[in-house]
């Protein structure tokens, strides 16, 4: 069975991953900086948006995939992954935008988890349900 929905997000959240990572590159090329954040916020900040990106995207990918293949309703994977990309986009704003705490920032960490959540607890729902 293809993952066709799951696809469609994780090539989003693909191209999203570049545009963090590029951002990076052009602050390290613009400061000349060859490794971490030379002690400049921007990158550093920079840095983390990529990072934290990076270490909880793939989580909920395999999550929305899972459920797919479990055979959950398009409109369930779709809700799941569009959520997915707007907490994304607003946890990148927020926490390049301002330090400490922000709408974006919160709603970033908030909503990711609440994805991360709602796929972990729906793919043992499908599980436990076909048992």
């Amino acid at each position: 069975m293809l993952l066709a929905i799951t696809a469609i997000y994780a090539a989003i959240l693909g191209l999203m991953l570049l545009v963090l990572k590029f951002r990076v590159i052009a602050a390290r090329r613009r400061l000349q900086i060859d490794l971490l954040d030379g002690g400049e916020p921007d990158v550093g900040r920079r840095m983390r948006v990529h990072g934290n990106f990076a270490e909880h995207v793939p989580m909920a990918l395999i999550l929305i995939g899972i459920v797919e293949l479990n055979g959950a309703e398009a409109w369930m994977v779709h809700a799941l992954g569009g959520a997915l990309i707007v907490v994304r986009i607003l946890h990148a704003h927020g926490l390049e935008s301002k330090v400490g705490v922000s709408f974006g920032r919160t709603t970033g960490v908030l909503g990711t988890t609440a994805v991360i959540a709602a796929a972990a607890l729906l793919a043992l729902y499908q599980v436990f349900a076909i048992a």
